[in-house]
């Protein structure tokens, strides 16, 4: 049984968290790997967690990451957010091999209080670096 004290936490912990989506990479450049997110931020944890979806417009099925990682706040300048991001995926082996294995996900945003910005993320053995950062509404 919860006491109030207990339900009162809760409830400051739920309001002060709020949704938000965008994509990471190159939107509109064919063949570019796009990192759509969807995240639940609660900034006073400084905590982000949430579902990665990794996409390319080729003859590849999409990547579904959960992840979890950290906000940071700079205070200044442009870059007014820092986020880390951080989870694992399992990779399944093609036919004739039979089996599975865990492969690491990483990513990186350096955003406004949009969630505009530059970011990047890997994946496997691909890297993507320095691009953009763009919420959707």
């Amino acid at each position: 049984m919860s006491t109030s004290n207990e339900t009162s936490t809760i409830s400051q912990v739920i309001a002060g968290a709020y949704l938000t989506k965008g994509s990471i990479g190159n939107v509109g450049l064919p063949g570019a790997p796009i990192a759509h997110f969807s995240l639940v931020v609660v900034p006073s944890q400084n905590t982000v967690t949430g579902v990665v979806e990794i996409t390319q417009a080729i003859n590849r099925p999409p990547i579904l990451v959960h992840v979890k990682g950290t906000i940071r706040h700079t205070g200044y300048g442009d870059v007014t957010q820092i986020v880390n991001l951080t989870g694992e995926y399992v990779v399944s082996v093609p036919p004739p091999a039979i089996g599975s294995y865990l492969e690491k996900f990483t990513a990186y945003m350096d955003i406004d209080n949009d969630w505009n910005g530059i970011g990047g993320f890997t994946y496997g053995s691909e890297s993507i670096r320095d691009v953009p950062v763009k919420s959707i509404e």
